[in-house]
């Protein structure tokens, strides 16, 4: 299993520390959230920093797997609103973000960004999917994977579950777009059991990522979730992705989380070798 860590979860370190701490920690590299690469405007990196920020990966001897929370910088972006004005900016962010992924040597956006895609009136989710379909084509062109991803009615209106994900998907038809599945959101807002959905919806290729975290939302080892039938049921399924730590609650710290949960993860991963 590839795991990556999300970035987040140490970002008080310089960028060069995170890669170096992820690495010996044992994960395989970073998922990136733009804005701690920049809090105002991640989208408009210069191409120096891109290249620095590539290097320091490759000199840890890691690398920048995947990007996640894409939308919380700049603020007040909306992939449902009817301003057109507001649109425009919103989905010239996404393609300057899947530019961003493609120069980092990312592979996978993720698009969770709850406050960003609320459904409030007629017209809004459909504007919702057609941001998705744009984001699929604009992956397409830079050789990347857009991901929709499902988050639970406590975070958002709009793509709860990853069978909505996956309609989505199907909808648009498109290779590059595709949903994933965080087993926190799925273990507290899914009839199904991440088992179970994994199951179901891994062989379809409807699933190209996934974020392992506890449903109390600390790292997996930190709750009651056993991540054991996890693993397995990723297994059986042929899944071939990358995983991503994405604990929100940092106990006791964020070096001291993600150390605690790739060595848990490691572990699971030796019993069913």
């Amino acid at each position: 299993m590839r795991i990556s860590l999300c970035n987040e979860v140490v970002r008080d370190l310089p960028f060069a520390a995170q890669c170096t701490l992820a690495a010996e920690l044992g994960y395989d590299g970073l998922e990136v959230a733009p804005f701690t690469l920049d809090a105002e405007a991640p989208h408009l990196l210069p191409t120096s920093r891109r290249v620095e920020l590539r290097r320091a990966a490759a000199d840890a001897g890691t690398a920048i797997t995947s990007l996640h929370w894409l939308l919380l910088a700049p603020t007040g972006l909306s992939i449902t609103s009817a301003d057109p004005a507001l649109r425009t900016r919103t989905l010239d962010v996404m393609e300057r973000l899947v530019g961003l992924a493609a120069d980092l040597g990312a592979t996978i956006l993720v698009h969770g960004s709850p406050g960003q895609r609320r459904v409030e009136a007629d017209g809004d989710a459909a504007r919702a999917e057609d941001a998705m379909a744009r984001a699929g084509e604009l992956a397409a062109q830079h050789g990347v994977t857009y991901c929709v991803e499902p988050l639970d009615p406590g975070q958002t209106n709009w793509c709860t579950s990853v069978a909505e994900g996956a309609a989505i998907v199907e909808r648009i038809g498109n290779p590059a777009l595709r949903t994933m599945l965080d087993t926190c959101s799925a273990g507290n807002g899914e009839t199904e059991s991440v088992v179970a959905l994994l199951e179901r919806f891994v062989p379809t290729g409807a699933i190209a990522h996934v974020h392992f975290n506890d449903r109390n939302k600390r790292g997996p080892g930190q709750g009651t979730d056993r991540f054991g039938p996890v693993f397995a049921a990723l297994k059986r399924s042929g899944y071939a992705g990358f995983a991503a730590v994405e604990p929100f609650d940092y106990v006791p710290d964020g070096p001291t989380s993600a150390a605690r949960a790739i060595g848990y993860l490691r572990a699971l991963e030796e019993t069913l070798a």
